[in-house]
């Protein structure tokens, strides 16, 4: 039906209108998220006002201590607290944030995180301003008030710059030292592309920011953060169904539904895939930077296997470079569809994992990167400028 197929329906004016409607009801959400974070359940950026927190109190390896950290979240109210374990450079961030009342700081760290994610997608695609600030997977994040945002603003930023400006680029990903699995792509894809300045960059930040870090907090919290590994271990001990919902990877869910084994064969075809995305994005796409960028992207979503719904909200870039392509070359069958779908597939893939006990989201990501992929040879360099 052509109704499906073509869906001429979906126009311009409605996307707009639905868009805003969205994002009106997404601040509903995201205040129920807000009482439910003020309530005996806690919230996921305890951690984060915990750590900077015992960092402005002047003992930063603190920020790493279980035992303290339990007694300084529950110290909010919550009766639920959570491990510290993103690397020292990530005490940069939140550390003027533990100097905040605990109520303050959420709304200042999801409203100023938020913010920078927003400026960066529509920078991306200022036509599609509306698609960007009511972006699904940006509520997730917010939502859990988790790292989402702040990552995924630096994910868009390196892909939008790096035809344009290499330098900003690479110090976007080498800023990802605070959440490094998202940025394990990137030497592929910049040495494939023979982007050396902005691998250089990459490098050079990177490493500026682990010296800051160890500078700033010592070598003591340096020593501190390996402890907190064990932390993290102990999380995927065993088979935790509920757990292994919440991710989205194909790790995950395979070793869910099929144990250990199969999540680690589908974890190294899953990563390897990925990285044969980001070798050959460049040459598929004739050198068009954004273009292979919005493959990348895409492949980031499958290439760790330890990857949660509210890391996505990078997801915007491939999902909006699709449109966009659509609107210069026009929309394939079944595409317009396809894309609304998959806009949704970040909240909706959690929303529904529980439940239906599977979460389809490395699914979803990967008809994202075929979507992407199969754009190659339509578009030259300079074709997915910025509009």
């Amino acid at each position: 039906m052509d109704w499906l197929r073509r869906a001429d329906w979906l126009t311009h004016e409605r996307v707009r209108g639905y868009a805003l409607l969205l994002t009106f009801v997404s601040i509903g959400v995201l205040a129920n998220s807000y009482m439910k974070a003020m309530g005996p359940a806690g919230t996921d950026f305890l951690a984060f006002w915990g750590a900077g927190h015992v960092v402005i109190g002047g003992d930063p390896a603190a920020a790493y201590d279980l035992a303290l950290q339990e007694r300084v979240q529950t110290g909010t109210g919550s009766e639920g607290w959570f491990a510290f374990v993103n690397p020292p450079p990530f005490l940069l961030a939140v550390t003027p944030f533990g100097a905040l009342p605990f109520p303050v700081a959420w709304i200042a760290w999801v409203a100023i995180t938020w913010s920078l994610w927003a400026w960066a997608g529509i920078r991306a695609f200022p036509r599609l301003w509306p698609l960007v600030i009511a972006y699904p997977g940006a509520l997730i994040a917010a939502g859990h008030a988790q790292t989402g945002l702040l990552t995924g603003a630096l994910l868009v930023l390196a892909a939008h710059e790096l035809g344009k400006r290499q330098a900003i680029s690479g110090a976007a990903i080498g800023a990802l030292v605070i959440k490094p699995h998202l940025a394990v792509l990137a030497p592929f894809w910049f040495g494939a592309a023979g982007k050396w300045p902005a691998f250089t960059v990459a490098g050079v930040t990177a490493t500026a920011l682990v010296a800051i870090s160890w500078a700033a907090f010592g070598s003591e919290t340096i020593m501190a953060y390996t402890t907190s590994w064990r932390a993290s271990g102990a999380l995927l001990e065993g088979i935790n169904p509920d757990f292994l919902r919440r991710m989205t990877t194909f790790y995950s869910q395979a070793r869910l539904l099929g144990g250990d084994i199969a999540g680690l064969v589908l974890a190294v075809i899953s990563g390897l895939a990925a990285c044969a995305v980001a070798l050959l994005a460049s040459r598929r796409f004739g050198g068009d930077a954004r273009a292979a960028g919005a493959a990348v992207l895409a492949a980031t979503a499958l290439a760790s296997p330890y990857l949660f719904s509210y890391d996505l909200p990078f997801l915007i870039f491939p999902t909006l470079w699709l449109v966009m392509q659509g609107l210069k070359h026009g929309f394939r069958p079944h595409e317009k569809l396809l894309l609304v779908l998959l806009y949704f597939a970040p909240y909706a893939t959690r929303a529904l994992a529980l439940p239906v006990g599977v979460n389809f989201m490395p699914i979803a990501a990967l008809v994202l990167l075929a979507l992407v992929w199969s754009r190659g040879g339509t578009s030259g360099p300079g074709t997915s400028r910025a509009p």
